[in-house]
């Protein structure tokens, strides 16, 4: 898969900037659409999930860390493939492979359902079932990401890697309640059963999406596209941290503090990181991605502090919120400046081998938080999570001034 020309779909403003033709919304949207329902597969069983394995299977923090963040170990070891899937098979392809493994995870999740009487072989189907959703993720996200650069240019790449972090965390903070709900009346079967549904008939809609074309040309090795994006993803690891924190624990967290509303610190997460970049569209062509990712660190660097001085609901809110909205940017400010000087016919495994570092982060997150809590409590997890994000804005600062002489 790569990137068609700037000219065949993009004009130019006065100030000299790419901008998007009429309709290229819409040609964004019908492929990161794809996105919001594997990220709604990913946000259904998020906040109940911790909880069963707690609470009903009877594991202790750091497995029910576990449980989530085994998902992302699958992303990282499949998110080189799915790049690489891009560049070759083409993004479509990719996508449909990635929503059928998303429906296997549905399908897991029933099983686990009913399999409580013997909680070593539920926790080991759930654990199939999260190895399947992070495969899944990983080829839809980068599948759809790649789409939608085929078919609105290269010059709109921040665009629609940041509407596609908006159908992530809206279908994240809209599914977490929808799956605090569907546990209530259906029980975990239900959510199951949701996730098969949805990303089924996903495919269908998918199946139906004209294709783009990829080009040809000479692939760089995949361990020099590595080296070239590694410090862009440090940082991004580093950030990522924040999330991982919140989305594995916060319920826990709450429960712990004898707190009621866990489940609305995702959704405010997430209503702040999509109105930040509905906010701020064009924040990164306008300042640079380096500043934009300088600043987002500090905002969520601060977030992470609140959590852990937090003395009620209210204070978690608003550090949750801070969170939120200072990691919006990070994943394409930082996107941008890591794919500026690779070839387009490389730019889809330029962009898994990115991707890699949030899935490690998120996928190293939950078993080392985890520990964190075990021996420190779940305010020493936020602050170590503060920790990590004022080291990525170092890192940044570092990259920025690097790349200045050769402005």
């Amino acid at each position: 898969m790569g990137l068609p020309t700037i000219s065949m779909t993009t004009t130019q403003t006065a100030q000299g900037h790419a901008g998007p033709v009429p309709g290229s919304a819409l040609k964004i949207f019908s492929c990161v659409f794809f996105t919001f329902i594997c990220y709604l597969t990913i946000g259904i069983p998020l906040a109940i999930l911790p909880g069963f394995v707690h609470g009903q299977l009877g594991y202790d923090a750091m497995l029910a860390g576990l449980a989530i963040s085994t998902q992302y170990v699958a992303t990282v070891l499949s998110r080189p493939q799915a790049g690489r899937m891009t560049d070759l098979l083409g993004p479509k392809r990719t996508v449909l492979y990635g929503l059928a493994a998303c429906a296997g995870s549905g399908v897991a999740t029933v099983v686990c359902a009913n399999l409580t009487a013997t909680p070593s072989w539920a926790f080991g189907v759930l654990v199939a079932g999260r190895l399947s959703l992070g495969i899944g993720e990983s080829m839809v996200a980068t599948g759809a990401i790649m789409w939608g650069i085929g078919r609105v240019g290269a010059a709109q790449t921040a665009r629609v890697i940041s509407w596609n972090g908006v159908s992530s965390y809206s279908a994240i903070a809209l599914g977490a309640p929808l799956g605090v709900v569907l546990t209530q009346y259906g029980g975990l079967m239900a959510t199951g059963i949701l996730v098969a549904v949805i990303s089924l008939l996903s495919i269908i809609l998918a199946w139906r999406l004209s294709p783009v074309a990829t080009v040809t040309g000479k692939r760089l090795p995949f361990t020099r596209v590595l080296r070239h994006v590694t410090p862009y993803g440090v940082g991004l690891a580093l950030g990522g941290t924040g999330f991982g924190v919140i989305a594995t624990f916060i319920t826990l967290f709450f429960a712990h503090e004898h707190w009621a509303g866990a489940a609305g610190t995702l959704t405010l997460f997430g209503l702040c990181f999509i109105g930040v970049r509905l906010l701020l569209p064009n924040a990164i062509n306008r300042f640079g991605g380096f500043r934009v990712a300088i600043a987002s660190f500090l905002v969520e660097s601060v977030g992470l502090a609140i959590l852990f001085l937090s003395s009620g609901e209210p204070m978690a809110y608003a550090g949750a919120a801070l969170a939120g909205a200072g990691f919006s940017l990070v994943f394409p400010a930082l996107a941008v400046e890591a794919v500026r000087a690779v070839p387009s016919q490389n730019r889809g495994t330029a962009l898994g081998a990115y991707s890699v570092f949030i899935d490690f982060s998120l996928g190293i997150t939950g078993p080392l938080a985890g520990a964190i809590v075990n021996g420190y409590g779940y305010r020493g997890m936020f602050l170590a999570s503060c920790g990590g994000v004022l080291c990525a804005l170092l890192l940044s600062l570092w990259l920025s001034a690097r790349r200045q002489p050769a402005a």
